[in-house]
Order: structure tokens, then sequence, then C-alpha cells
């Protein structure tokens, strides 16, 4: 009882004093604030604009930012403030999505591998050898036509797929150094089934890194994201994402300049905002980085 009530408090503290250094960190408090901002207006902000992301206007071809199209027109009268909301929506729904599904399967993967060790980390570590030096962006473009019509889940898996190796490494060697701990050779004399002790024992104890690895997963994924749908092989029409809108833009950024700005924007402050809040938690978890140390 008194070591449980111990733990829980240890536990507390330790978070205590977690979002203490992230709160002394100006930059990753102003990430945070911008990236709610940004969750607000993507999911709020729709209901505040006098037209949705799939409807036209014929009369306002390429028209500037009124009252009436806060954002401007398209060049087929479409409501850009509404489109860039729409595609925010989709470009922060896909990084959330994928950053879960990539830093669970490297958790489970890197896991297993260093608490079996042997043939099941050879296979495992087998795996993650050979999608790393698969070409990934080529091998969506290419399978781009396939998924083409059919839902966009199909590009989160792809996107999830080619980015847990890395991840997966650090906790496989997380892993291998917890379970010589005694806690985990007592689990195992008692009996504990393996899949106990990896989520129960071990997988606990890599918490920061895997929450560390999933906020900056987001950042990188809506990048990706951007960059495949730049070039058409990401989400694809009649839906929007923030690279579409700015592939669409880019041609006349310097004429019409509303077509690319504000996706662009958008683009850049969200990607800013989860970078700034991935540095703070890893100063906030790590007490031994470089910032960490003067927090």
């Amino acid at each position: 009882m008194n070591a449980s009530f111990e733990t829980g408090e240890k536990r507390l503290t330790r978070m205590a004093l977690v979002r203490k250094r992230f709160a002394r960190n100006k930059l990753a408090v102003a990430g945070l604030v911008i990236l709610v901002a940004m969750f607000v207006l993507a999911f709020v902000g729709p209901f505040f604009g006098k037209h949705s992301w799939d409807s036209l206007d014929f009369f306002s071809l390429l028209q500037p930012p009124s009252k009436e199209h806060f954002f401007g027109t398209s060049q087929i009268g479409g409501d850009v403030y509404a489109l860039t909301l729409r595609g925010l929506q989709k470009s922060l729904i896909i990084g959330i999505l994928v950053a879960i599904f990539s830093t669970g399967l490297a958790a489970i993967a890197g896991g297993f591998a260093g608490f079996y060790g042997g043939k099941v980390d050879r296979s495992v570590m087998w795996i993650i050898d050979a999608l790393l030096v698969l070409p990934s962006f080529l091998i969506i473009a290419v399978m781009s036509p396939w998924f083409r019509g059919r839902t966009w889940l199909i590009f989160v898996v792809l996107l999830a797929a080619f980015g847990w190796m890395i991840t997966a490494r650090i906790v496989r060697s997380a892993t291998m150094s917890l379970r010589e701990r005694d806690f985990v050779r007592a689990a195992i004399y008692m009996g504990i089934p393996a899949r106990k002790i990896v989520f129960r024992h071990l997988l606990p104890n890599v918490a920061s890194i895997l929450i560390i690895d999933a906020t900056l997963n987001v950042g990188g994924t809506i990048l990706s994201e951007t960059g495949l749908s730049y070039l058409g092989f990401g989400v694809q029409p009649p839906d929007v994402s923030l690279g579409s809108l700015i592939a669409e833009g880019t041609a006349s950024a310097l004429t019409y300049p509303w077509l690319f700005m504000f996706a662009g924007a958008a683009l850049v402050l969200t990607v800013l905002a989860v970078s700034f809040v991935g540095d703070g938690l890893r100063d906030a978890f790590d007490p031994g980085s470089a910032m960490g140390k003067k927090l």
C-alpha cells in the first residue's frame, strides 16, 4: 500500500516538474497557444463563414478578400476561406492519425523486439532495415493512381507504414536495457505474460520518448502530406488539403496572392507550432538537454 502511494506520488511529482519546465519554455508555450488556435480555427472557423468549401460563386471569380468572401475567391469561384479551413482540417487530421499509428506501431515492434531478442529481434530489425532503404516517397507516388478516387485513409496508412522505423529502433534499445531491471525480472519469474510485461512495465517507461516522437511526427507528416499533395500524389480532388491549395495558388501567387498566402501561412504556423511544442516536451522530459538545464 505504501509502495503504491509512493509510486503515485513520484509520478505526480515528475509530471508536475515536466509541466513546470514546459511552462518556462516561452517558445513551447507560444507554440501550444498557436496550435490550439489553429485547431479552433480549422474546426470552429467554418461555422462563421458564409460559404461552404464545396460551393461555387460563379459571379465572383478571383475576387480579393471582402465581407462576403473573407479570404477572396478562387479561379472557379470557390471561397478561399472555407477551402483553407477545409485543407487545414484535412492536414491536421492526417498528421494526427499518422503520428498515432506510426508511434503505436513503433512502440509495439520495438517493445517486443527488445524484450524477446533472438529471432523476434532479428526479424523485426530485418523489416526495419528493409523499409529504411526503400524510397517511400517514390512508392507512395507510384501507388497514388491506385488509391485515387478511394478513401484518403489509404494515404494515411501508407504514410504511417513508412514513418515508424527510427522510433522502433530507439524503443528497442531502451527496452533491451529495461528488461535487465529487477522489476522486469521479477515479473518474468512470477509468470506474467510477455504482452503484459511489455505494455504494463516496459512501454510506460519509454512513454516520454513516444510522446515527443508522436508530437514531432505530426509536423513531419503535415509536411510530407503537403509535398505529396502539391505534386498531385496526396489528397485527391474534389477534396482539398493545404498542399493541393498551395499547388493551385502557386502559379498566381504574384497576381492573386490570396490564393497562395493563406494556405501557406496556415502551413508555416502549424508546422512551427508543432515543432516548438515537440522541442518543449523534449526539454521538459529530458533535464540533461541544453534547454532543460536552463529550465
